[in-house]
């Protein structure tokens, strides 16, 4: 136990100690050169041991992810190949999301629920939602209006052939964007939120069918959610290779320096939300006295996931499974999180409302309170479109920018560390989701203290 905690120890101190040296003080020295990428190494190699002695998933993928980084900088050239591999991972785990949406939402409200409550619980979750995003909104307008991180800077030329796309999106797309037209169009594009509602009514109508007819569905929709979580645990075997495959293409693509760059507007994001994550979650989680050992425990693999691979979705299964095994119903697991995938983005809505006003300061506009105000309630709207891929914060940034008449070529600066500030935002969002399943089991009085 002594001898993993000091390669724990040692290997972190190390290795960061070595990238920030490598990182802060640049040399052309070989003697430089060879110390720090052999501190690294040393780092990484302790890492391994004390993984190998942890034989944990969680640990596996916190220590894949520093191998990655490893790979990134030594091989920067061979790492932009290994992109293919968190891709598979991320098409298997999307592959998982419809069935296991269907199977879990129709049998918590046809097995278990009864219809009251699945209306109780939807305008539960849909008030707690909108608190949460709405807060998280203000906290990202006061950041960028603190640090007028956007203010004076230098925008890149952009090439006449490679505009980004603005559109303007209405309240009517949002709404539209609710309700499916066809529910396998809706599978393949994976759009969360009307596999939520189709199944949502598909399960409402299978609790109101007799018995003879609606036991052989409930039988099937419970084995297809075991076998659904099952197919998740195959593929999270693939999850520290794809983790690591995916921070070495990033550190590859983008090297360090980009650390160095445009750090006030990173450290902006960050400080952000950790302010929502203090100020917001933690004491809505004191308040329905959550138990936050537990909690942490849980989510850390699932979030360590979304980090690196920048998609919610990925992490969806394993959530879902975790927050499942401290004592919240499935039934409500299987109801609150999909809709909060889609209502309940909470390190996505902060990045909305700083990069929207980012924009105004990069371009010279100064966007008075009212116009700030109004942009923050059109991101109360248009944000709920978001269904947790990734990027797809980048197409409705554009559509309110297009929306006030903003310039869209300062986007080009957030592109160049838009996957950094990705892994904070998306990490945020399924800390967010976990929590909101844990409120409204308490709220709803069915919280299991004996599982947590």
């Amino acid at each position: 136990m002594l001898t993993t905690r000091i390669a724990l120890v040692s290997g972190i101190v190390l290795f960061f100690i070595a990238l920030g040296v490598g990182l802060l003080w640049s040399s052309s020295s070989l003697l430089h050169d060879y110390v720090t990428t052999g501190m690294r190494l040393v780092g990484v190699a302790a890492l391994i041991f004390y993984a190998w002695h942890k034989k944990n998933l969680t640990t596996t993928i916190l220590v894949s992810m520093v191998i990655g980084i490893e790979v990134g900088i030594d091989f920067p050239e061979f790492s932009q190949k290994l992109k293919i591999v968190s891709q598979i991972f991320l098409r298997l785990i999307k592959s998982i999301i419809a069935p296991l949406l269907f199977g879990t939402l129709v049998y918590g409200i046809a097995g278990h629920s009864q219809i009251r409550q699945v209306g109780r619980m939807g305008w539960k979750s849909l008030l707690y939602f909108e608190i949460v995003t709405t807060l998280a909104l203000i906290i990202g307008l006061l950041a960028i209006n603190i640090t007028k991180a956007g203010a004076g800077i230098q925008l890149p030329s952009t090439p006449a052939d490679e505009k980004l796309p603005a559109t303007r999106q209405t309240i009517t797309d949002v709404i539209l964007h609710i309700f499916p037209e066809n529910i396998a169009k809706s599978i393949y594009e994976g759009a969360v939120l009307e596999i939520v509602v189709f199944s949502i009514l598909f399960g409402i109508a299978t609790a109101m069918i007799s018995e003879q007819h609606r036991r052989p569905v409930i039988l099937f929709v419970e084995s297809l959610s075991e076998v659904m979580f099952k197919f998740t645990s195959l593929v999270m075997y693939l999850a520290p290779l794809a983790v690591g495959c995916a921070i070495a293409y990033t550190v590859g693509h983008m090297g360090l320096g980009i650390m160095v760059n445009l750090v006030k507007l990173l450290l902006t994001l960050y400080a952000a939300l950790l302010f929502f994550l203090l100020v917001v979650l933690l004491p809505v989680a004191l308040m329905f006295k959550v138990p936050l050992r537990k909690f942490l425990h849980a989510i850390a693999e699932p979030v360590s996931i979304a980090f690196a691979t920048t998609s919610s979705e990925s992490a969806l299964p394993k959530a879902m499974r975790a927050m499942e095994q401290i004592g919240v119903p499935r039934k409500i697991v299987a109801f609150v999180m999909p809709m909060g995938y889609s209502f309940n983005l909470d390190g996505t809505t902060l990045y909305l409302s700083l990069a929207t006003i980012f924009v105004a300061q990069a371009s010279g506009i100064q966007l008075s309170w009212s116009t700030q105000l109004a942009v923050m309630l059109t991101l109360m709207l248009t944000s709920k479109g978001v269904a947790g891929v990734p990027r797809a914060s980048l197409v409705i940034l554009l559509g309110t920018l297009a929306s006030f008449g903003l310039p869209v070529e300062p986007v080009y600066v957030i592109l160049g560390i838009d996957e950094l500030m990705d892994m904070a935002r998306t990490s945020v969002n399924v800390i967010g989701n976990c929590l909101a399943t844990v409120v409204i089991a308490r709220w709803e009085g069915e919280f299991n203290e004996q599982s947590a």
